[in-house]
């Protein structure tokens, strides 16, 4: 049987040793479990992104959507915040235009978006939405709903889109805030560019890509 740290055997700066031996090993196991958790979840966007210190500093980040599947949500951190990157369906731009008369600022009249996103898509490719992830309201992170005709989010008049859990405010597949909840403007669309077909850069202009 092996001794016991607190054998009378072993002197104290050997078991203070030994304790710190054992504090490094489950910290660094930790941090390789949660590592690859964080591979799982995002395993195509994780090689797109610059170091903490550039993003800290607000450096454009990419993000390569080229395996984002129809329907298909991603997100990404920009200077410290969530960005949601939506592959939507033809039949969900499609359904856009039905909100407006639901929407507090359908055509984003004092909603922030960078003056070449217009339109009810909210986007320069109506198929992808890129979005700040944060609720207007108190910033709060929306959950992605995209099921049509969810019970409790207003049954066969939900078309799909996002709902804060903080506070009840929703947001169509545009980031528009609906009538009747907290939130008073549209979700923030950031300053975004393409690189090619496939790779969103954020916090680069399209204007000046």
């Amino acid at each position: 049987m092996s001794e016991s740290n607190n054998s009378p055997d072993v002197q104290p700066d050997e078991r203070a040793s030994n304790q710190n031996r054992r504090r490094f090993l489950t910290a660094a196991t930790s941090a390789v479990a949660a590592a690859g958790v964080v591979g799982v979840a995002t395993p195509f966007l994780g090689s797109w992104n610059p170091s903490e210190k550039a993003k800290a500093a607000g450096a454009p980040v990419k993000a390569d959507v080229s395996k984002l599947e129809p329907g298909q949500m991603v997100v990404v951190e920009w200077r410290g915040k969530p960005v949601y990157l939506l592959h939507r369906t033809a039949e969900m731009v499609a359904d856009l235009p039905k909100l407006d008369p639901e929407l507090k600022d359908p055509n984003s009249a004092i909603s922030k978006q960078p003056a070449y996103i217009t339109g009810d898509d909210r986007s320069i490719r109506p198929d992808l939405l890129v979005v700040v992830g944060l609720c207007t309201h108190l910033g709060c992170a929306p959950k992605y709903r995209p099921e049509v005709g969810a019970a409790d989010l207003g049954g066969d008049s939900w078309l799909g889109g996002f709902f804060c859990p903080c506070h009840g405010s929703k947001f169509d597949l545009a980031g528009r805030v609906f009538s009747g909840v907290p939130a008073s403007t549209n979700l923030v669309v950031p300053p975004y560019s393409f690189e090619g077909d496939n790779v969103v850069v954020i916090g680069v202009d399209a204007e000046a890509a």
